[in-house]
């Protein structure tokens, strides 16, 4: 399907494409912003920001079967052994 972009200023200009896009039966969408990404440094190494939309539930039902709370996940789960 072909797609335009409309820039426009006036907001009447938004309301007669809507009233046209029903009569003619097209659909409009807005875009998405891409804002800025800045990274964060901890000690030199930058820190990407994660996916608010990844699934966590499997994660919830581990810890919980193992009766760790956030204190003991970070203490005992996260150490390395050097």
């Amino acid at each position: 399907m072909p797609e335009i972009t409309i820039k426009y200023t006036n907001s009447k200009t938004l309301k007669a494409l809507k009233a046209l896009s029903e009569f003619l039966d097209f659909s409009m969408t807005k875009p998405e912003k891409k804002g800025k990404s800045e990274l964060i440094y901890i000690n030199g190494v930058p820190v990407v920001p994660g996916d608010k939309s990844i699934d966590i539930s499997d994660m919830g039902e581990i810890i919980s079967r193992n009766k760790m709370d956030a204190k003991q996940l970070r203490r005992q789960a996260w150490h390395r052994n050097k």
